[in-house]
Formats: structure tokens, C-alpha cells, sequence
């Protein structure tokens, strides 16, 4: 009975010896996104393609033996439960860094809850001011509204177009596109006359496309993310609008075109160009990391991929490629994705920097269009 005991007792040693070691062999990575909810058409290809990469970086051996334990938290693009979630993972999960989360406004509501708790996040949304200015641990992969606006603007200068009107979201993303246009129009010759904020949840724009018409714009601007902005291409060609329409870099999921039907037909829009990957030249240095993307995504799940996916690849690819490079050192993985530099991407080729916390510019942008239904390189 003794000897059962000394053994029992032994046994119980050496299983608390190896629980940490178990422990220490994976790596917490947490996610915050839009799963469900306004802005699913963000949030859904984000996690599954989190999942996706997850599951096929474990099955090689993980990072150096050890894997990716993936906590994914769906917020339903609420600020309140982002913030919830982000203090979750960081306080009791204990989580490596933050993929996510998928809107700006979720971001903002957490980037300093990730600065306070030395925690990497690397968001998913597009917003200037998630990296301006530049917060220490907070880093985003999608392109910046910015370059967004400069290249619709270039676009509108090669068809002659000075006077637009502009509808914007009420969230963070509205809002950050509509200040980027209007600090932005006057440096290219371009005249804001009529500007309307619509709640993320209409379901019926008539009235603000309305007022764009009587002001007889040359174009029309809208920046969403969410279901609304097919609702403004309907509306507004319902009413008889035929100028132009151009929408931001969130337009970028094939889902928003079925739902405004025929009416997008023509609709202008930068991208990255994760969409029309398989008609880029065999020389672009992204084409083979975006078509081995589109091809597992759409093998997997069964769906066209979307520009917001990648934004989720772009993540997880900047994270373990930094912990391969610098090990499990929080501190250590932050400095080597700041000095990141020429790694290939779904929106762009990224170089950080200590004073550049995005790594892209205008130039990761390409100007696309609805063709047949189907999003085509834009040809002037």
C-alpha cells in the first residue's frame, strides 16, 4: 500500500511537471469579429479563413512544435462587446495577440484596452486613425481609407468628374471615409455639394439619394460596410440616377453585388486584388500567394473569397511569420513585424516601419468595376 501511495504521489508530480509543459506548447491567438450581425459579410470569411490557416499551419507541426490555439469571439460589430472580449482574451485568456477586430469602430473601442495590456492587435479594419497615430502594439492589414479616396479621385479625374455627392455609414468606417473625402476633395479639384449620413441599418435610402439628385452631382460616393450600401445603388438608380456610382474598399465581397441585382452593374470601386487574382500577370509578386488563397478558400467552403477574408490571411501571415522569425518574446514579435519588409500579402506587398503601422500604400489598390455581375478589372 505504501509503494501504491509513493507511486500515486510521484505520478501526481510529474503530471504537474508536464501540465505547463503541455501548456507552453501552443500559442493563444485570439479573434474578434463580426461573425454575425451588420457587417457578417466582413466578419464570416474572417473566421473561417482564420480557421482555415489554423488548421493547416497545425497539421505541418505548428510554429517551432508548437500550435495555434484560435479563440475566435463573434461581436456582432458591437463596439460594447468587442470591448468586453478584447479585456476577456487579454485577462483571462491570456491570449498571444488579437486578430480583429472586423470594423473601425470596434477597433477604436479597444486599441488602447490592447496598448494598456501590451497586447499585439492586428486589426481587420480600414480606418486611418486604428494606426494614426501610431499606437506601439496596434497594427492593421487592410489599405488605408486615404489611398482609397486619392485613387477614386484619380479615377474621377481621368472621366472628368468635379461635382459628387456622398453618403456615408454611421459608424466608424462612415465616418473616417467621409472626413478622408472631404479633407481630400479640394486638393483634386473636386467639389463635395451635398453629403448625408444614414444609420448602418436602413433599409431604405430614397430620401438622401433624393437630395444627391436635386443637387445634380456628376457622381455619387458612398462609404459602408454593411448590407445598406447595395440598398443606395438600388435606390438610387430606382429614382433614375445614371451618373456614376462609386463605393469604397468595402465593397469588396461579391454578396453586396447580388444584393443590389442588376443596379450594380457599372458601380467603380478600389480594391485589392485578391478579386480578380487569377486574370493578374504570371509577374505580379502576388498573384501565386492570392490564387493559392481563392483556390483553398473556395475548395473549403464552398463560396466565392472576398477582399475581407484576406484581410484576416493578412493577419495571421504577419503574426506567425513573426514568431517563426523572432520566438514566443511578446516584445520581440512586436519589433519584427515593425520592421516587416517586402512580405507578400492578399491587399499588398507590406513594409512596416516604427512610423508606418500599415505597410501599404495607394499603389496595393486596384481600380475595379461590376461586369456581368462579376468583378473585373476597371479599363479606361
Amino acid at each position: 500500500m505504501r509503494i501504491m501511495k509513493l507511486v500515486a504521489a510521484t505520478l501526481a508530480i510529474v503530471a504537474m511537471c508536464i501540465a505547463p509543459a503541455l501548456a507552453a506548447e501552443t500559442i493563444k491567438v485570439g479573434a474578434i469579429l463580426a461573425v454575425t450581425g451588420p457587417a457578417s459579410f466582413l466578419g464570416a470569411p474572417e473566421a473561417k479563413t482564420l480557421e482555415m490557416l489554423t488548421e493547416e499551419l497545425n497539421a505541418k507541426g505548428g510554429i517551432g512544435g508548437k500550435k495555434i490555439e484560435l479563440i475566435i469571439k463573434d461581436s456582432g460589430a458591437s463596439p460594447e462587446k468587442a470591448i468586453s472580449f478584447a479585456k476577456q482574451l487579454i485577462e483571462e485568456e491570456k491570449v498571444f495577440a488579437i486578430i480583429g477586430p472586423s470594423t473601425s469602430g470596434e477597433t477604436m473601442a479597444i486599441k488602447n484596452i490592447a496598448e494598456e495590456g501590451k497586447t499585439l492587435l492586428l486589426s481587420c479594419a480600414a480606418a486611418e486613425v486604428i494606426v494614426k497615430p501610431v499606437a506601439k502594439y496596434v497594427f492593421k492589414t487592410p489599405q488605408m481609407d486615404r489611398d482609397a479616396v486619392i485613387r477614386i479621385f484619380e479615377q474621377m479625374k481621368k472621366m472628368k468628374i468635379a461635382k459628387i455627392g456622398v453618403l456615408s455609414s454611421n459608424t466608424g468606417f462612415g465616418k473616417a471615409g467621409k472626413e478622408q473625402i472631404e479633407k481630400l476633395a479640394p486638393e483634386h479639384g473636386i467639389q463635395v455639394a451635398v453629403s448625408e449620413v444614414y444609420d448602418k441599418a436602413a433599409t431604405d435610402l430614397t430620401a438622401e439619394v433624393t437630395k444627391l439628385k436635386a443637387a445634380n452631382v456628376q457622381a455619387i460616393v458612398n462609404w459602408s460596410i454593411e448590407p445598406a450600401q447595395a440598398i443606395v445603388i438600388k435606390n438610387a438608380r430606382q429614382i433614375g440616377i445614371t451618373v456614376p456610382i462609386f463605393q469604397s474598399h468595402g465593397f469588396g465581397n461579391i454578396q453586396y453585388v447580388q444584393a443590389a441585382g442588376a443596379a450594380a452593374e457599372g458601380v467603380i470601386f478600389p480594391a485589392g486584388r485578391l478579386l480578380v487574382a487569377e486574370t493578374l500577370s504570371d509577374k505580379n509578386p502576388q498573384k501565386a500567394v492570392l490564387v493559392d488563397y481563392k483556390k483553398k478558400y473556395e475548395a473549403k467552403y464552398k463560396e466565392d473569397v472576398s477582399t475581407f477574408g484576406g484581410h484576416a490571411y493578412d493577419a495571421f501571415l504577419i503574426l506567425t511569420k513573426a514568431i517563426e522569425k523572432a520566438g514566443t518574446d511578446k516584445e520581440k514579435v512586436r519589433t519584427a513585424i515593425e520592421t516587416t519588409k517586402g512580405l507578400v500579402g492578399t491587399a499588398g506587398v507590406f513594409n512596416f516601419s516604427a512610423e508606418d503601422h500599415n505597410g501599404l500604400d495607394k499603389n496595393a489598390f486596384e481600380m475595379l468595376t461590376v461586369k456581368n455581375g462579376k468583378f473585373v478589372v476597371l479599363e479606361n
